[in-house]
């Protein structure tokens, strides 16, 4: 499933870590990295008290929230998208992150409590940062004289996997459905590829029913492929990976075909 990516404009919200460059690196470097290593502690403690899990470090995330907080500083006011910018999504991706669902805070203020304090009173802000089912972030956080800028970003990661481990995944998933798995996959592969229908490059015997699916979570099949597997007119499976389809291509997804005869 695509998660459509999600972000809130509020002055008091703004997060970003990182190497810092310009007026950060004249005499508000350490400050302002201090203050980063502060808004992490402390959206961690919030999540903490709401029984979300930790947020964990992205280098990726950092990149693109590093470059946006520097547009921020040049810019003044504040925004999530500035002219000539892309969106979220896409600057995240462009810079290696891989995720089923991103989000962001930015804000400006005096120092790293009053910033985390303004997220935790604004709904949106609030939400983003204790959202359980974000778990990576990047945070930049820059200095323009006394006034620091931050920007946060948070994602649902996903892994980055081949072909032939998406398709080990899934094949194990299969497997304790009490189905053998054949092991030449050209046929699910060459099946992955298509809409609807068999290709016509089919090596070995038609199949009784295909399932193919997206998704960010290997961690668990289709309930009609899992219902099918359950009526015991199946006894073996063959599994294929392929590119995922769709416009959405800055969200991580893998696509997959099972055939089972």
């Amino acid at each position: 499933m695509t998660y459509i990516a999600r972000g809130f404009v509020v002055w008091a919200a703004v997060v970003c870590l990182g190497l810092l460059q310009g007026n950060a690196q004249r005499g508000g470097a350490r400050g302002a990295g201090d203050a980063a290593e502060q808004l992490l502690a402390m959206a961690n403690q919030s999540r903490a008290r709401e029984g979300a899990p930790p947020l964990v470090w992205d280098p990726a995330l950092a990149a693109a929230a590093r470059k946006h907080c520097q547009r921020m500083v040049a810019e003044g006011p504040i925004s999530h998208r500035y002219g000539g910018e892309p969106e979220l999504s896409e600057r995240a991706s462009m810079d290696g992150a891989h995720f089923s669902l991103i989000e962001e805070n930015i804000a400006v203020g005096s120092y790293a409590a009053e910033i985390h304090e303004g997220w935790m009173n604004s709904p949106g802000h609030r939400r983003n940062l204790l959202n359980p089912e974000v778990d990576r972030v990047g945070i930049s956080v820059m200095m323009r004289g006394r006034q620091m800028y931050a920007v946060a970003d948070y994602s649902k990661g996903v892994a980055v996997l081949s072909r032939t481990q998406i398709e080990a995944k899934v094949a194990g998933l299969v497997h304790t459905r009490g189905l053998a798995i054949r092991t030449d996959p050209r046929d699910a592969r060459a099946a992955c590829e298509l809409d609807r229908g068999l290709p016509s490059t089919m090596t070995g015997n038609h199949p009784g029913f295909i399932m193919r699916w997206q998704s960010a979570d290997l961690g668990q099949l289709p309930q009609q492929l899992v219902q099918r597997m359950g009526s015991r007119e199946y006894r073996l499976a063959s599994v294929g990976a392929c590119t995922p389809q769709g416009d959405q291509t800055e969200f991580t997804q893998y696509r997959v075909a099972v055939l089972l005869y």
